[in-house]
């Protein structure tokens, strides 16, 4: 029975880094929206509620003002018996409908509740502007008595219309401070307009609610964006070091496996294949080096050890060390002082020296390369021409990326020597040389000390 290699699901396929950064970035930006929307919906709701309770209370209290002053012109004859003749002869009773309703002596004796049944109709209007069925108005009124308060509740009209009913109880003449009241005057208004309005500021309310919910997950997206950059950044730096390191080690590495497959069948003279891998060796750690000066540069972690130099003494130096046998190198350099890195200023000099003698030749030819240092105002320059075939204008743009060189060839000095440049506040610009080949000017400030940022 043969077995078989069962592959991880894709959601149990582990996550990369960058991946798990952006779903951070996720969660921040639903959990920011979330936040954002429940403060949002509880405001909402409060503001439209408040607005419930407003347009209420600005009815109730009109509504009220009126019934009180219906019920100063009711009155009792001789036999404590009511009498809405003046009430009726004055206000009218059609607009806004007002209703008149008593509590029959024997029940009014009775410390019960009353009941909406048991009140009786005194005054009813014949043709009000909103009729409203018996039992709501029956059921104000009995609210009214039994709280011995005023009373207000929604209700409907015959046909259907929202209305709002308010019962004022009142009391026989002369009544003691005990007494239950007498009956109860209802009034009807309609609140078909305070509801239109209502429910128009809520979904006012509603969308301006979802269009800030919108525009906080935006901000949020944006915010977590420039929260989470930094990883990202680091990540990014540490994918291009992992593959400098891959790229330019492959190659000598190469190399010194062949040299030892070489030296273990003997076909070589011993010495020979160890000068050879010294060569290697020398050259991997110069690779190393520049990968991890670049790494440093990067990541903003190489801090500037900053103090005063020649910068002419220091490219003179430069230029001792250089392999410059067999090539012609001239020097001009004026005094200048500028305040830098010594370390990172002399590996910039010397990967534009190192790159003139390389690249700025023909094959076969010795290299023809003019050095000057000047300064130039608040700048001190380095210039470094060749007199090679110039630079080609595919790679002119790019020149300062990893990988690139004016021959197309793969390498970090270029882009090194322009970090070095910016991380001191200065520049390093490409051109023509006077000669047809390629002129490289490395501008680093001077008179002031330069930023400690890489």
């Amino acid at each position: 029975m043969t077995g078989s290699v069962r592959l991880p699901s894709r959601r149990s396929r582990p996550l990369t880094p960058t991946a798990r950064v952006r779903r951070l970035r996720r969660r921040i930006t639903l959990l920011f929206a979330l936040t954002s929307a429940v403060g949002l919906v509880a405001m909402a709701a409060w503001a439209v509620r408040a607005d419930d309770v407003r347009w209420r209370d600005q009815m109730d209290r009109t509504m009220s003002a009126d019934t009180n002053w219906a019920l100063g012109l009711l009155e009792t004859d001789e036999d404590g018996r009511l009498d809405a003749g003046v009430l009726l002869d004055t206000a009218g009773t059609a607009c806004p409908p007002l209703h008149l309703l008593s509590v029959p002596p024997d029940a009014a004796r009775d410390a019960r509740r009353i009941a909406p049944a048991d009140l009786v109709v005194e005054h009813a209007p014949r043709e009000p502007c909103l009729t409203v069925g018996g039992a709501v108005v029956r059921r104000a009124a009995a609210a009214a008595v039994n709280a011995d308060e005023e009373r207000s509740l929604d209700g409907r009209t015959t046909t259907g219309e929202p209305v709002r009913l308010l019962a004022l109880p009142f009391y026989p003449p002369e009544a003691e401070e005990d007494a239950r009241p007498q009956g109860a005057l209802v009034t009807v208004a309609d609140t078909a307009a305070q509801q239109a309005g209502h429910r128009r500021l809520a979904w006012r309310v509603t969308g301006g609610c979802a269009l800030l919910v919108c525009l906080s997950a935006l901000v949020g997206h944006l915010l977590s964006g420039r929260a989470v950059r930094p990883a990202l950044e680091a990540l990014d730096r540490q994918e291009s070091f992992l593959a400098d390191a891959a790229h330019d080690l492959r190659t000598p590495a190469a190399s010194l496996r062949t040299l030892a497959e070489t030296a273990l069948r003997g076909d070589t003279d011993s010495t020979d294949v160890h000068r050879r891998t010294l060569r290697l060796a020398e050259g991997m750690g110069s690779l190393v080096d520049g990968l991890l000066t670049r790494a440093r540069l990067m990541s903003g972690t190489a801090v500037l050890a900053v103090e005063p130099l020649r910068l002419d003494q220091l490219v003179e130096a430069v230029l001792e060390d250089a392999p410059t046998d067999g090539h012609r190198v001239t020097v001009e350099a004026r005094e200048a002082v500028v305040v830098a890195d010594p370390d990172l200023v002399r590996r910039a000099v010397a990967n534009l020296v190192g790159n003139a003698l390389v690249h700025g030749h023909a094959p076969g030819a010795p290299a023809e390369v003019d050095v000057t240092v000047a300064a130039d105002g608040p700048s001190t320059t380095v210039t470094v021409e060749d007199a090679g075939p110039g630079l080609p204008p595919e790679v002119a743009g790019a020149l300062f990326d990893r990988f690139r060189s004016g021959s197309r060839s793969t390498g970090l000095g270029l882009s090194i020597a322009s970090w070095v440049a910016h991380a001191h506040g200065g520049s390093l610009t490409t051109g023509p040389g006077r000669r047809g080949g390629a002129r490289f000017v490395l501008r680093l400030p001077s008179g002031e000390r330069p930023s400690a940022e890489g």
